[in-house]
């Protein structure tokens, strides 16, 4: 899907491929450098996300700032989504359905933003972009290199918002993506 950020845009807000529209106030795009070497991708939109039109900016997305923060970075530097684009009644999880009917925006965000590190924010977002067998509890923290990306899931941050026990990994899990991101930086200076 050969398109610009306006038609997608466009695209986004005109959709009604699943019921999910019909229930939110606002779809939920994604933000940040549309040129970002880091994606982060989510499950999707919340309460607070539906409210302002922006991902993660309730109590999961404050956690997931302080998160990018304690590794050098700002949200600006990178650019961050979600598998569907608007909310699922009651913040449950989206469907495989809905999931598929976004996909082909997922893809074209990809396609545009060209990322060479995608983080996974929990089981959801791993099974729509990396196996329909994903599952943060086994497979969290493991680099999966497809298509020139390399791609690692980690706990989503509403998760560690219910475990504490869940924050000091997902914490390894940024350092990790730091550590990638140097890596990668450093084999392109040679």
């Amino acid at each position: 899907m050969k398109t610009s950020w306006r038609q997608l845009l466009g695209e986004i807000e005109a959709c009604n491929k699943c019921p999910l529209r019909a229930g939110c106030k606002n779809v939920v795009p994604g933000e940040g450098y549309p040129l970002a070497d880091i994606m982060l991708i989510g499950e999707g939109p919340g309460q607070e996300e539906d409210r302002t039109g922006r991902p993660f900016v309730g109590p999961a997305g404050e956690l997931l700032t302080k998160m990018v923060h304690g590794i050098g970075m700002e949200r600006t530097e990178l650019y961050i989504c979600n598998v569907v684009k608007c909310r699922p009644p009651g913040n449950r999880t989206p469907t495989p359905e809905e999931a598929e009917a976004c996909k082909p925006f997922l893809r074209a965000q990809f396609a545009l933003v060209r990322p060479k590190i995608i983080l996974l924010l929990g089981t959801t977002a791993g099974r729509a972009t990396i196996d329909p067998g994903y599952r943060v509890t086994r497979d969290r923290g493991k680099w999966i290199y497809r298509k020139g990306v390399w791609m690692m899931g980690t706990y989503h941050p509403s998760a560690l918002l219910r475990d504490e026990t869940l924050k000091r990994p997902a914490w390894d899990d940024f350092r990790e993506l730091r550590r990638k991101l140097r890596e990668i930086q450093s084999a392109g200076e040679e």
